[in-house]
């Protein structure tokens, strides 16, 4: 559950639970109030009328008894008499005396019998009501009860039904209300976290692994107030963007100072690498050198060779950093695949070679060298590092229509698959692949890394996906639509 939810959720459960507890206290008082009141009011009313009923000589039926008195409707009398038996009447809503059965008669003189002396108990008479009694004793022994005395309880039972209602429906009523108020306060109160949120989500969203990075997103002020919790995490998180922003900016500096720096010292040590291949290359024409210094010198050209092309592909990734080294043009996919794939079919014949284009041409604007260059080294990767017999197809695709039309180029092979640890890092400069996919001959680990940063060049994308008997490398350019 949402913190909102968990909050409303609690107070809600709380507060409805203080005011159940209020409502039941509540309606016990006054139940026992009402109570309180009917049994002063039985007390009053047998205290005023007793001397009328007669009960000294208790020579008559109740009947006859409330026949003489002015009696209130709901009021109640039972007579144990030796001359008349035990009889019983209660006055109705229309002031008739009606006598009771004999049934009825029993239930009221046991509740008064169960009460002690001058206790009044609560008798229930189907079709009649709820009755309050007391006991009515003889005078000639205090023990020896005469009968009974009370009065209905409907205009009371009728009042505690009218609370409990009003009680009820007030309950409720305020449990919606304080649903309503809690909602509305606490989504207001949580409406700077979720802007907090946001503001993070959107900060998230930024590409931030490359390339000068600059994070505009930062909380409002009036939600960073550190004085309060909610401002406090605004503060700190504006915090943390800047302390981040600053990081990005020194780590661009960085990057830029060691491209530059490597830049200038592969340009630097062309000069003086040529020249040691030049006199190697010279002095191998020297027929007087003894056999060890003809091996020696041709170890020393083939080393500076190998050291050229590393300061080679060095600058060319530093010129590719800085936009420079392409020069645009409209590309055949379709033509360059297929003569990639020749030319890599003269070269590594032991292997299965195929091509998969399509008779339309597959137009993109690029660098006709750097992207040769792209679809060769992915071709020579595929022959260096799976066994003969390796099946390696390069297909051409278009994907997608109107401004987002993509040529697709895939390299698939059916070699033993790339490591998956590996797999991750596989454009990353001077990675090698492992042992399960041994380099045949020597190389530098920059071959995927210019791949990729002439595929980024040209605003593409290239990735890989390999599992043991497929791997396919996969390159993404916008590609210029047929007309």
């Amino acid at each position: 559950m949402s913190l909102q939810s968990r909050l409303m959720v609690t107070v809600f459960t709380i507060v409805a639970g203080i005011l159940l507890v209020v409502a039941l206290v509540t309606g016990v008082l006054l139940n026992n109030v009402l109570n309180d009141q009917i049994d002063t009011r039985v007390r009053q009313a047998f205290d005023n009328l007793g001397a009328d009923f007669g009960i000294g000589l208790l020579d008559g039926s109740a009947a006859m008894q409330l026949q003489g008195v002015q009696a209130s409707p709901g009021m109640l009398l039972v007579i144990d008499s030796e001359y008349t038996g035990k009889t019983g009447a209660v006055v109705g809503s229309d002031y008739a005396r009606h006598a009771l059965s004999d049934a009825q008669v029993e239930r009221i003189l046991d509740a008064a019998e169960e009460v002690s002396e001058g206790g009044l108990a609560t008798v229930t008479l189907p079709g009649l009501g709820s009755f309050r009694v007391v006991a009515l004793l003889r005078d000639s022994g205090p023990d020896e009860m005469a009968g009974a005395f009370g009065m209905s309880t409907a205009a009371e039972s009728v009042t505690l039904r009218q609370m409990v209602w009003a009680i009820g429906l007030a309950t409720m009523g305020g449990m919606l209300l304080l649903g309503v108020a809690t909602s509305g306060v606490i989504r207001q109160g949580l409406r700077p976290l979720r802007d907090i949120a946001a503001t993070a989500t959107r900060v998230s969203r930024q590409k931030l692994d490359e390339g000068d990075v600059s994070i505009t997103e930062r909380v409002p002020a009036e939600q960073a107030d550190p004085m309060t919790e909610v401002g406090q995490v605004g503060a700190s998180l504006n915090t943390l963007l800047d302390h981040v922003e600053d990081s990005l900016a020194v780590r661009q500096r960085n990057e830029e100072a060691m491209q530059r720096f490597v830049a200038d010292a592969s340009h630097e040590l062309r000069t003086p690498l040529a020249s040691i291949r030049g006199y190697s290359e010279l002095s191998l024409r020297d027929a007087t050198l003894s056999e060890t210094s003809r091996q020696s010198l041709q170890r020393i050209e083939a080393q500076s060779q190998r050291m050229t092309g590393l300061v080679e592909d060095l600058l060319l990734l530093a010129r590719l950093d800085e936009g420079k080294e392409l020069v645009y043009d409209m590309v055949d996919l379709n033509q360059l695949v297929l003569d990639a794939v020749a030319d890599q079919a003269m070269a590594g014949m032991e292997y299965d070679w195929g091509a998969d284009v399509g008779e339309e041409p597959v137009l993109v604007a690029g660098d006709r060298a750097r992207l040769t260059q792209v679809i060769t080294n992915l071709l020579a990767n595929a022959r260096t590092h799976t066994p003969e017999g390796t099946a390696v197809t390069a297909s051409v695709r278009l994907e997608g229509s109107g401004s987002a039309t993509r040529a697709v180029v895939r390299v698939h092979d059916t070699g033993p698959g790339i490591d998956p640890e590996l797999q991750s890092r596989l454009f990353t400069r001077f990675v090698r692949a492992d042992s399960s996919r041994a380099r045949k001959t020597g190389g530098s680990g920059l071959g995927l890394s210019i791949a990729r940063a002439i595929v980024v060049a040209h605003h593409g994308e290239i990735s890989v996906a390999s599992e043991p008997g497929s791997t396919t490398f996969t390159v993404s350019l916008p590609a210029k639509p047929m007309e």
